[in-house]
């Protein structure tokens, strides 16, 4: 799934099969038994990448002292792992088969949820942009960021989101 994953991010969601298994070192026949078609095994990657939101989000209300906190470590985590690139792999070709696939409709809505509920608890305590919505977030969250080839990445994500954060504050 890993090796999917990154595949997806790099080459887009209609990479051939046979280079998704070269990356996991597998055969393609051995890919094709655990994903009968590209479909399943979208459908798989999608359910990682919802569930490694799920957990991020989950990970960043719990160990952050304040809404406005939780929300901009989720944003800092999504850049880092760059799946902003995996979501527009994965998604403009396929949303409607994603939102429509009953086996992620739990990871959606607890993600939705926690969303809701950090932005309003933010917009609660004064430290969040009264006009910014869960749905901003959100997409914020699918956010990718260039780093030019002179500067690491790190460099690049920390300067565009604190940029970002600056911008959510009232």
């Amino acid at each position: 799934m890993a090796a999917a994953q990154l595949v997806f991010r790099e080459q887009g969601a209609n990479v051939s099969m046979k280079d998704i298994a070269d990356a996991a070192g597998v055969g393609v026949g051995t890919l094709y038994r655990r994903f009968p078609d590209r479909g399943a095994l979208i459908t798989a990657a999608a359910h990682c990448y919802l569930s490694a939101l799920s957990d991020l989000a989950a990970t960043a209300e719990r160990d952050s002292p304040t809404a406005f906190e939780a929300l901009t470590r989720l944003l800092r985590d999504c850049a880092e792992l760059r799946l902003g690139a995996l979501a527009a792999a994965i998604e403009p070709t396929l949303h409607a088969d994603i939102k429509a696939e009953p086996t992620l409709a739990e990871a959606r809505t607890a993600i939705t949820d926690r969303l809701a509920r950090l932005t309003t608890q933010a917009h609660t305590d004064g430290t969040l942009r009264p006009d910014v919505t869960p749905t901003d977030i959100g997409r914020l969250m699918t956010l990718q960021i260039y780093a030019t080839p002179d500067e690491p990445y790190p460099t690049a994500i920390n300067r565009v989101l604190d940029l970002l954060i600056d911008g959510l504050r009232p």
